[in-house]
């Protein structure tokens, strides 16, 4: 229910003012995970049905820096706007990169909320929180990366 009536207000003020946006972020691994299952699709219904109202997505590895879509979504919002993702590993699968991202972010003025978490913040308890639970992506990240190895 306040969740309900935080994002009614984002959107009443988004609409009210003009000037601040929702935007959204998908992202999977591999384009296999894009077809199978599409778990991008489960991704954009979420964010669509937490008001984002556009949403960029990306079909690369977490690891990596340089995720077009990303790029583009980096480049246009701004302070004020909301980015919203379904789960913090969808924008970072290791501590050094979601820090510094997550930071960039929020030292821009721009609103993160993570639908399973809710809204990571510059302060003590919102660094702690974010950097445990990046801490644990990148060991979710290695521990897959280890299995595929072992199998190979």
């Amino acid at each position: 229910m306040l969740y309900n009536l935080k994002l009614y207000l984002l959107i009443s003020f988004t609409h009210y003012r003009g000037d601040f946006l929702i935007f959204g972020y998908a992202r999977v691994s591999t384009s296999g995970q894009a077809r199978d299952g599409n778990p991008l699709e489960v991704q954009i219904n979420a964010l669509q049905e937490a008001g984002a109202i556009k949403i960029f997505s990306d079909v690369f590895s977490g690891s990596r820096n340089d995720r077009p879509e990303l790029d583009k979504l980096l480049k246009i919002i701004q302070s004020g706007d909301t980015l919203i993702i379904t789960k913090l590993n969808r924008i970072a699968r290791s501590l050094i990169q979601g820090i510094q991202l997550l930071e960039n972010l929020n030292d821009r003025g721009i609103i993160i909320d993570v639908l399973n978490m809710g809204i990571i913040d510059s302060s003590p308890a919102g660094k702690l929180i974010r950097n445990i639970m990046l801490s644990f992506s990148e060991f979710e990240r290695d521990m897959i990366i280890q299995r595929t190895q072992e199998v190979s």
